[in-house]
């Protein structure tokens, strides 16, 4: 089982969230878009277990702290085989075109996962689900009774289709996909409040015509 502590980081309020194996303390950080002293300190307290940096995709505000975590704790970052390419490229990663934000120094995942592969957080499998449409890279990350869903799904809504290597048809699909999972998750999206996936299967305008 994993514990979930949420961050709110960047301009845009993305939220980061720190994920904390129950059994073992090893802990991942999900899209760290900027510094944060109190997740920092989260970190340290604990022992510095810090495993992962896991990455739904490869937009600035998501990205933009994960290779300081990974320089100052020794992690690795996890992320789908496309998203590499938006780690290393500023246009793609939309950072070139934000005079608030620095140019995001190239860096490069180390451990890229392809659809329905899974990795261990000490205990806690978690399980990579490719869900392109915001991006190509997009992906989502099911534990327990969760799926981390990026800027994929959104409570009541979904991300954006009109960013580099974006389609509204991908998107379609990936929401199809996630809709057919079995049983219920809880929804912890990139960007605003939390929601249950029975409650998107009804109420999101996108996942109920699909």
């Amino acid at each position: 089982m994993i514990d979930i502590t949420t961050y709110n980081v960047t301009m845009i309020l993305t939220n980061c969230y720190l994920l904390t194996d129950r059994e073992t303390g090893e802990m991942a950080v999900v899209d760290p878009g900027d510094k944060s002293e109190k997740l920092i300190k989260k970190i340290k307290d604990n022992g510095n277990k810090l495993t992962y940096v896991i990455l739904t995709h490869g937009h600035f505000d998501h990205i933009g702290y994960a290779k300081q975590l990974t320089d100052m704790f020794g992690a690795k970052i996890v992320c789908g085989k496309k998203t590499d390419k938006f780690l290393s490229d500023n246009s793609l990663n939309l950072s070139i075109y934000h005079d608030e934000v620095e140019n995001i120094a190239p860096f490069n995942g180390d451990i890229l996962l392809d659809d329905n592969d899974s990795f261990k957080l000490g205990n806690t499998v978690i399980t990579y689900i490719s869900t392109p449409g915001h991006t190509d890279g997009c992906g989502c990350y099911i534990f327990d009774d969760n799926i981390i869903t990026g800027d994929t799904v959104f409570c009541e809504s979904c991300g954006r289709t009109d960013f580099p290597t974006s389609s509204s048809t991908d998107l379609v699909a990936s929401f199809r996909k996630i809709k057919e999972l079995e049983g219920d998750y809880n929804i912890l999206p990139g960007h605003g409040l939390c929601s249950k996936l029975s409650h998107e299967r009804q109420y999101n305008p996108l996942m109920s015509r699909v």
